[in-house]
């Protein structure tokens, strides 16, 4: 949980620098689409034989299941353009209009995967952090391979009820996050209500910019589920979150960074093969 509260923070501290960047992943629905939308940039940056990110592809991507409509796939692609998350590039053919995520963009999602990096070598004292600071190509190669095992994973895109409520709402994924970043330091069983402290609503919407009606709303509906009880009434004095809750996220979280895990040793070992060839290839041409 020490790791997780962690993670939280720094997520948090990233919404801070950057909050219209971090908003395209801070609800599940815009978290898969602008993920899948940062797969799609990667692979094709990597592979120039692959489609070029457009609306097709990005529909193409959901297509086995296709959760959401092509009208909202369009338009997320169109904002994220309309805030330079997303640059045109020229095409010889008119009828389509490729895309590439800014150089901006990529700079934020290298900072979201080394945080997650950072955690697992917390858990296991790995050196994957380090390695991936020292070599620019495993961003474009570790996050397409995460996202495609995660973009299809029920247990990841549909998460417990108790952490959808929070997920499926605007923002609703930093609210989430400013609970689990409060946990105090050293519990790890969860078996009775956890104290986080005061919290209010206005605290929360003034750092997310959000509406104070909105954040309100969202307690509400945690106070009725028995997720989130305040010692007072009128959610004053000291808020409590639930065991079922805080277990809850855990345990989604987990397939999160075990698919980072897979894909960061996946992409070492393509990198492998790919330099053991390189002195025979070399040699074969001379």
């Amino acid at each position: 949980m020490a790791v997780l509260r962690d993670a939280a923070r720094e997520l948090l501290a990233m919404h801070d620098v950057a909050p219209r960047v971090v908003r395209y992943v801070a609800s599940m629905q815009k978290w898969l689409i602008t993920q899948a939308i940062i797969a799609l940039h990667f692979e094709r940056k990597r592979d120039e034989t692959r489609s070029p990110l457009t609306a097709g592809s990005l529909i193409e991507f959901f297509a086995p299941k296709l959760p959401f409509s092509k009208n909202t796939l369009t338009a997320h692609l169109a904002e994220m353009v309309a805030y330079g998350l997303l640059v045109p590039q020229e095409s010889r053919d008119k009828r389509i209009r490729p895309l590439r995520l800014s150089a901006y963009g990529e700079s934020m999602i290298g900072q979201w995967l080394a945080s997650h990096l950072v955690a697992l070598d917390r858990l296991d004292g790995g050196d994957r952090a380090s390695r991936f600071e020292g070599d620019q190509r495993l961003l474009g190669r570790i996050h397409p391979l995460a996202v495609r095992s995660l973009v299809f994973d029920p247990g990841w895109a549909q998460p417990p009820a108790s952490v959808d409520l929070f997920v499926r709402t605007e923002t609703g994924s930093n609210i989430l996050h400013e609970l689990i970043g409060r946990v105090p330091s050293g519990l790890e069983v969860f078996d009775r209500p956890v104290c986080l402290g005061a919290l209010a609503a206005g605290e929360v919407s003034n750092r997310h910019t959000l509406s104070r009606g909105h954040v309100l709303r969202v307690f509400a509906r945690a106070k009725s589920d028995g997720l989130l009880v305040w010692s007072l009434p009128g959610n004053r004095g000291d808020l409590f979150v639930s065991e079922t809750l805080l277990n809850d996220y855990v345990r989604w979280q987990a397939i999160k960074f075990a698919a980072i895990s897979v894909a960061y040793q996946r992409a070492q070992e393509d990198l492998g093969c790919e330099q053991a060839h390189e002195p025979a290839v070399a040699e074969f041409s001379a």
